[in-house]
């Protein structure tokens, strides 16, 4: 018994030295499974462009229809992804995972029998509904079944699923249909995704907080969080200003990116497979940022700073790309890795930053303001290509990020005193330096 009691009640300095939470392990086959559903999910938004040249000869409409077909799914997960979230807010996240994957085998399957191109927009209509619906959802169960010690690493190894989906699921499907015909990628999918539904169920460890899930509408009024502060106002919420000014480092970056293949055709020509390789290399940097990424921690708000920092310059970086090939490739790695660890820094932070009472919020807005972010970039891109030629796009793209990155850095003091403060947030910080205080020995007056 007395081995027992001193296995319960360590003394202060062993717990200090001793402190679990660090190294707190990954439920590790929950994050594969989720990781795979994002998988599918990007390669599912993504194969219009993968089965461009198949899909237009076979449903008869040009090239620019076909690419309607990305656009309107964007739109549609924009639009619907709150309606969804309040709708199912109080279900089992695990069971409204696993129906949205069904939906999404359901749309796969009525694409792959698809007639004509109407039939085409509504199945892709149902899979953007079931999209919206899996990335908010995905997004908040991550956040609820680690600690918040290890929420970088876990966004991460589920946003590595979905790089693989745009490195790997395009180009893979692309290869099917080329060798078979468009409707087997899609057939494909749909089988994938049913197989994911019930892993989904089988595998993936059920929130140990169900009341965090809560539905994703903030309260009317100065509301009481969770942890009995007060709800900040809308316009300095710091939740609401990291996701607006992420928007921003990507209107810059997307904008830039939009046009990759033609301000980097002179290195991407010196290349074994021209284009195609640069962008597979292009994609195999941005996992690597992803996986970067996963290392920080709770130091989630700095490292979001410097990689934005960094993007900006490896946009303006793109002016000098045409000096020799080595210079164009090495430009691509450094913008590649340092924007790939862009959407994990900003969805942990985020995730953060709204604590257990606003995840489903938080999981809801960050695809859509992500998508919004994405449409504009290339609409920004387009205008200045248009008006001041492939040239100036770098310029303005990088001077866009450069914004965003200035309010980052006068917004970082509200960051860290909001993560400090959010329910469930480890280690507490205690002091200026985060460190906890040990206790004062009690000794008798007098």
């Amino acid at each position: 018994m007395s081995d027992a009691r001193s296995v319960q009640h360590p003394s202060p300095a062993a717990s200090a030295s001793a402190d679990p939470r660090p190294a707190d392990p990954l439920p590790w086959p929950s994050l594969v499974v989720l990781g795979a559903a994002a998988f599918l999910m990007v390669t599912a938004e993504m194969l219009p462009t993968a089965l461009l040249p198949q899909l237009a000869a076979g449903l008869g409409v040009d090239a620019p229809r076909v690419g309607l077909l990305v656009s309107l799914w964007a739109g549609v997960v924009v639009v619907a992804s709150f309606p969804l979230v309040r709708l199912v807010a109080r279900r089992d996240r695990r069971t409204v995972v696993a129906a949205a994957l069904v939906l999404l085998a359901a749309s796969s399957g009525l694409s792959a029998a698809a007639p004509d191109y109407g039939w085409m927009v509504g199945a892709r209509l149902v899979g953007a509904l079931a999209v919206g619906l899996l990335w908010a959802t995905i997004n908040a169960h991550t956040a609820d079944i680690v600690p918040d010690s290890r929420l970088a690493p876990a966004v991460a190894v589920v946003l590595g699923g979905a790089t693989l989906g745009t490195v790997l699921g395009t180009s893979g499907a692309s290869l099917v249909g080329v060798a078979t015909s468009w409707r087997v990628p899609f057939g494909v999918l749909g089988g994938l995704a049913l197989v994911a539904a019930v892993l989904v169920r089988a595998v993936v460890v059920a929130a140990p907080h169900p009341a965090a899930a809560r539905p994703a509408a903030a309260p009317r009024g100065p509301a009481a969080r969770p942890d009995g502060a007060r709800r900040p106002r809308v316009v300095t919420d710091p939740m609401l200003v990291v996701t607006a000014l992420v928007a921003l480092v990507l209107v810059g970056h997307y904008g830039a990116f939009t046009y990759i293949t033609r301000l980097t055709e002179r290195p991407a020509a010196a290349l074994p497979g021209g284009t195609a390789t640069l962008l597979l290399v292009f994609g195999t940097a941005s996992a690597l940022g992803i996986a970067a990424a996963g290392r920080y921690g709770t130091r989630t708000s700095a490292a979001l700073l410097l990689s934005s920092l960094a993007t900006a310059g490896a946009v303006l970086a793109l002016t000098l790309v045409d000096a020799h090939p080595v210079v164009g490739v090495t430009v691509v790695v450094l913008w590649g890795a340092v924007s790939g660890a862009l959407p994990a820094l900003a969805q942990t932070l985020i995730l953060r930053l709204a604590g257990p009472g606003r995840r489903t919020l938080a999981g809801a807005l960050i695809p859509v303001l992500f998508n919004l972010g994405v449409a504009a970039g290339a609409g920004l891109a387009s205008a200045v290509v248009a008006g001041g030629g492939i040239g100036a796009l770098p310029v303005v793209s990088a001077a866009v990020i450069g914004v965003a990155v200035l309010g980052q850095a006068l917004t970082a003091g509200g960051r860290r005193a909001a993560v400090s403060g959010a329910p469930g947030a480890r280690p507490p910080r205690s002091g200026p330096r985060s460190r906890p205080r040990p206790p004062r020995p009690s000794s008798p007056r007098g």
